[in-house]
């Protein structure tokens, strides 16, 4: 049974959950806790990162085989600060990842359980509120075989 397994199940601590969002064309990550307070957490490389409060929903992809791996969550886009990013990261054409991690307010020394790493696929803003998907490699939608015989793959295509 899991850290996290214990914590659901019989309660007594308080689950942080945090965002980490990282482009090439941003100077430094997006880093982004639920709650009133920031927390100063160390991450499985040992990296000390403080995240800061902020009023965001995760909602978790499901565990099941439906193939759909996909991350729901809102941020607080009171500052306009998300938004000004994500557009610095559409015109620089980078991608950009999101790393998701539970940590316990009792021990900050390490994630929870290990993190999600997710590409974002798409966002909307609605109001003063960020909406963002991220998913995990989207295999429904992925085709097959991938690479695709056209004349500049396979020139001898052209002949027939």
């Amino acid at each position: 049974m899991s850290i996290l397994e214990t914590v659901y199940a019989s309660g007594g601590d308080v689950i942080i959950e945090t965002l980490e969002l990282s482009c090439p064309a941003w100077d430094a990550p997006i880093l982004l806790c639920n709650g009133f307070e920031d927390h100063t957490c160390t991450d499985e490389n040992g990296r000390s990162l403080t995240f800061t409060a902020s009023g965001i929903t995760v909602s978790l992809p499901k565990k099941d085989n439906s193939g759909d791996q996909s991350l729901a969550f809102a941020i607080d886009n009171v500052t306009g600060e998300a938004q000004a990013r994500i557009d610095a990261a559409i015109e620089s054409g980078e991608r950009v990842a999101l790393t998701y991690r539970p940590f316990l307010a009792s021990d900050k020394s390490t994630p929870a359980d290990p993190p999600y790493r997710m590409t974002v696929l798409s966002g909307s803003t609605q109001g003063a509120m960020l909406q963002i998907q991220a998913g995990f490699f989207d295999m429904l939608n992925t085709a097959w075989p991938r690479d695709k015989y056209t004349t500049n793959f396979a020139p001898g295509l052209k002949y027939l």
